[in-house]
């Protein structure tokens, strides 16, 4: 299943600014005050637009699609505790007969779009079925290859063809034919393109600027580079949904803004911005502003854990095919040095990882199959090199990564630490695109290391492993950089994939995670954290054990 990255399609902040826990009550002058029904939510982002198509999106529930649009199921996100499902749009969360492959969702009553017209099983159809249309791809897809094999569905649009692996037949009964048994299909239900277009509806290029909105809002104006502006769905009923709170009469995305323009207007908190939540990155020079300002501080909620930051190792280049030359990574690499460098402290920048699958997840274990020092140990890596026939280490690898977000020091701390172990490596430097192109589209790439990132898109252990370690997702824009390509893990994967029962699942993933680990085909860094600022009236701004994004359907104005 081919998709863009979670990281580089949410506009998350992750300013990394404090080392409070997540959700801790501030000390400013909302401390104990409570949101109240009304007022007008401002969410600043540096990005110039924002995708309002479900088609189109790779939003968590937790995330802006939420406001405009519902799901079949949905999630329910609380401090401290792991995530797990809940029914959206549906009654429950999906009932799978023939040992997975079916499921069966129904509808609940009363659901209207917010023109006042009944939201039909064929609404979910049909929108699912425009997310094979190649006008509107782009959104996540976990679902396409298990309704169509090999993608042979070209979409409706061009004469008319239904999906047949989808049936309705009736308005409140959805039924899925899945080309085998799959699990985590009732997760999978929870994604962007799950959730409900009229039939008929939604041909235009342009329809993210005029959605039919299942949600509590709708896309009352849309500006690119300027604003989109939510006003309340009239025809939203609450007591079918029991995870958006929809405090704010109205929210209103200012668009494309500087974010150190944000960054002074959230740490001033005066007149609207004081209603006003930020996404945007910040600079160095803006984060030691906020850490110096009381308030400021007061009004910053950090999450528990976060994505997998990793170093990962090119299995079929060179040496680094040989799984004991990659085993010395694993005690090379200097992960303390690599935390100073992504947000200058271990604490800020977040837990040393030694697992695939990261934390608030089922069935994920604790556990690490190379014990070190946070420093690592070059002597150690030395000597494996040594006993694999590289008594003078390795020269000339080249290490790839982003020119964002800190890429160039975090790379820099990798190399030093791998020098000190007898590795050198050249850093090669690369813009989104360009890094996209050579990393995960060329069919030979020209790297040996590569750092990367990742956020699982479902609360599943199946969302941290098959898209990262699944041999079919080398080269073609997926996300297996490491190029691992072992049978006997793809098999296990598709086992784990078709087991139901989720505590079973999450016995098969850990087991998983220990064997490719054994492997060496990455080395995990840290499990980033993510803190978010906002302003004095903002309230409800709570994180969840997953995702370590802040969960925007509770937010709420503090009169």
């Amino acid at each position: 299943m081919k998709r863009r990255h979670l990281l580089t399609a949410i506009t998350a902040t992750t300013l990394l600014l404090t080392a409070c826990g997540a959700n801790d009550k501030p000390a400013g002058p909302q401390a104990g005050a409570e949101v109240k029904p009304g007022g007008t939510l401002y969410l600043l982002t540096d990005s110039p637009t924002q995708q309002y198509d479900p088609a189109r999106s790779s939003s968590l529930v937790v995330t802006g699609l939420q406001f405009v649009h519902r799901r079949l199921t949905s999630w329910q996100v609380a401090p401290g505790k792991d995530t797990t499902i809940v029914p959206d749009l549906a009654t429950d969360t999906g009932k799978p007969s023939d040992g997975g492959k079916t499921w069966t969702f129904t509808l609940k009553d009363n659901l209207k779009y917010n023109d006042g017209t009944p939201i039909k099983s064929a609404d979910v159809k049909w929108g699912l079925e425009r997310s094979f249309a190649a006008a509107f791809s782009g959104g996540l897809a976990y679902h396409k290859d298990l309704l169509s094999p090999g993608l042979a569905y070209k979409g409706p649009f061009e004469g008319g063809k239904e999906l047949d692996t989808i049936e309705t037949p009736d308005d409140k009964t959805i039924i899925f034919k899945l080309a085998r048994p799959y699990g985590d299909w009732n997760w999978v239900a929870s994604t962007p393109a799950f959730a409900p277009v009229p039939k008929g509806k939604g041909a235009e290029a342009n329809y993210n600027e005029h959605p039919v909105a299942s949600g509590p809002y709708f896309l009352e104006k849309f500006e690119r580079g300027k604003e989109a502006v939510l006003a309340r769905n009239t025809y939203w009923d609450k007591a079918t949904d029991d995870t958006r709170k929809a405090y704010p009469d109205k929210v209103v995305w200012q668009l494309g803004q500087q974010t150190n323009v944000v960054s002074k207007r959230l740490i001033d908190d005066s007149g609207d911005d004081r209603n006003a939540f930020g996404t945007s990155f910040a600079s160095p020079a803006q984060l030691a502003q906020i850490q110096g300002n009381a308030s400021a501080k007061s009004r910053l909620v950090t999450s528990e854990s976060g994505a997998l930051a990793y170093l990962a190792l090119n299995t079929e280049r060179g040496k680094l095919t040989d799984p004991k030359v990659r085993e010395a990574f694993q005690y090379a690499v200097n992960k303390a040095a690599f935390q100073v460098a992504s947000a200058g402290n271990a604490q800020l920048a977040g837990d040393i990882a030694t697992t695939l699958i990261t934390p608030g997840l089922v069935g994920r274990e604790q556990f690490d199959p190379y014990p070190t020092k946070p420093e690592g140990d070059p002597n150690k890596a030395k000597e494996l090199l040594a006993a694999a026939g590289l008594p003078n280490g390795l020269d000339g690898l080249i290490l790839v990564t982003r020119n964002e977000n800190g890429g160039p020091e975090k790379a820099q701390s990798i190399q030093a630490g791998l020098a000190a172990a007898g590795i050198k490596v050249t850093i090669k430097t690369l813009d989104e695109d360009a890094f996209t192109a050579e990393v995960q589209t060329k069919p030979n790439p020209d790297y040996d290391l590569v750092l990367e990132s990742w956020q699982p898109d479902i609360p599943s252990a199946n969302a941290n492993i098959q898209p990262l370690f699944q041999s079919t997702e080398i080269g073609g824009g997926g996300f297996n950089t490491s190029r691992y390509n072992k049978p006997e893990i793809d098999k296990l994967i598709t086992e784990a994939q078709a087991t139901v029962d989720p505590n079973e699942a999450g016995r098969k993933w850990a087991e998983i995670d220990k064997k490719i680990l054994a492997d060496s085909p990455v080395v995990p860094l840290i499990y980033t954290r993510n803190s978010y600022l906002h302003g004095s009236k903002v309230g409800n701004v709570i994180i969840g054990r997953f995702p370590a994004y802040a969960d925007y359907r509770q937010f709420g104005i503090i009169p």
